[in-house]
């Protein structure tokens, strides 16, 4: 029989690979992220800043622990046949956030399911070329069968003219995947 849970929360999601300089440290609460640390500025960033004013978390406790992941990845390395991990094929799918009104302000969503490894590059192209004003993207999301989602978000203004792209780049595609909207 089935367990069914009212709620879930998943405190500390620690992600550390061996491929370059990566780690991700979340919080998440019924599979939305609540809060994520950027490394490099060592801070918390939250998905909504409202949540900062009920709650605080100090990001040092993050690097901790992805300190201590790094260590035990190194030694189930060491200690193991080494095998990589198996590239997964991601799916996209790109649609609008409410109904497309011709110049009136909107949001693309491009969402890349079944991550695996969690290591993607998500880019937004306007008529080929590339757009970097007006995107923001979420960490990598957990889910329960151990893959990844990722989310990217495009603020755009929608005209007759413009033709937009969302470009995935990972290693289970043979080339980059481009998904129309």
């Amino acid at each position: 029989e089935d367990i069914v849970a009212d709620h879930v929360a998943s405190y500390g999601v620690n992600l550390y690979q061996s491929y370059g300089p990566s780690g991700q440290y979340t919080h998440e609460f019924d599979g939305d992220e609540e809060f994520y640390v950027d490394l490099e500025r060592k801070e918390t960033v939250w998905q909504l800043p409202l949540f900062s004013k009920f709650r605080s978390f100090d990001p040092q406790g993050a690097l901790r622990n992805l300190a201590v992941s790094k260590h035990n990845l190194n030694i189930l390395i060491k200690h193991s046949n080494s095998t990589a991990a198996t590239n997964e094929v991601p799916e996209v799918t790109v649609f609008s956030k409410s109904p497309v009104t011709l110049g009136h302000p909107n949001t693309l969503i491009c969402l890349v399911d079944n991550i695996f490894p969690p290591v993607v590059n998500i880019t937004w192209l306007s008529n080929g070329r590339s757009v970097t004003e007006g995107v923001s993207e979420t960490s990598f999301l957990s889910k329960s069968d151990h893959s990844f989602f990722k989310i990217s978000y495009l603020t755009f203004l929608p005209s007759a003219d413009e033709i937009y792209d969302c470009k995935v780049e990972h290693w289970g595609l043979d080339e980059p995947l481009l998904k129309h909207w």
